[in-house]
């Protein structure tokens, strides 16, 4: 199932039909991308510096020194908080267009099937933002975990392939069935979305292709939830 929805949604990327949504999703993907990091090196100003000056204020000769360390320090620090923003940025972009990418699908691979219902505006805007906030606290565990040799490298595909995993799947499936229900089948099947979620966390470790991130994740987590219902419909019957 998982890889069979992960070639599926990969087919859909650069699709004519997709173009719109493809665009819109890069676009703004990397726009606020641009901000967060302009945060970031404002926040890093505003921190570091004064502790340097607080540290070293009478050894102007090492100044020139402090500067290039620091610099370089500023880079590493910025690339690294740069590489963790991806996944939040992408819990922003692919709830905007979750539904627009959904419809595409079901348009296009299962013209037969019923049409999903996209969540209503509020509850969409609630539970994107409770998504962020936990896929931010899930990254800066992540980001404490690079601080212990054997795992550091692990925690970063661990923890956003569950959280990744969890929430795009839950998305796609209240689509078509209540909240409590989409839950359950996501635990029902945890292994299988943790393992497509795994494959999300790999595509968004690429540095580029991960701009195409919230297209893939919740055109996969569609075709994923399909296989998974057919499947569940098939032992009913």
């Amino acid at each position: 199932m998982v890889v069979e929805s992960a070639r599926a949604a990969a087919s859909h990327l650069f699709r004519p039909e997709f173009r719109s949504v493809l665009w819109k999703s890069i676009g703004l993907t990397v726009l606020l991308l641009i901000g967060f990091w302009f945060g970031l090196r404002e926040l890093f100003e505003a921190l570091a510096w004064p502790f340097f000056d607080q540290m070293l204020p009478d050894l102007p000769s090492w100044t020139g020194w402090i500067g290039v360390v620091a610099g370089v320090l500023a880079s590493i620090g910025l690339a690294l908080g740069l590489a963790l923003l991806v996944a939040p940025v992408t819990a922003i972009v692919a709830g905007l267009f979750l539904d627009d990418v959904a419809e595409l699908v079901e348009k296009e691979d299962y013209p037969l099937d019923p049409k999903g219902r996209p969540l209503p505006a509020l509850r969409s805007f609630v539970l994107s933002v409770k998504f962020l906030g936990v896929v931010i606290l899930g990254n800066i565990a992540a980001l404490l975990m690079l601080l212990i040799p054997g795992i550091n490298f692990i925690a970063f595909f661990v923890v956003n392939g569950y959280l990744l995993g969890r929430e795009f799947f839950e998305f796609a499936a209240m689509r078509f069935r209540p909240e409590v229900e989409a839950k359950a089948l996501r635990s029902k099947y945890a292994t299988r979305v943790f393992l497509a979620g795994l494959v999300i966390a790999a595509f968004m470790a690429i540095p580029i292709v991960n701009l195409l991130t919230p297209l893939f994740a919740a055109a996969m987590m569609v075709h994923l939830h399909k296989e998974i219902a057919r499947y569940e419909d098939s032992r009913t019957r």
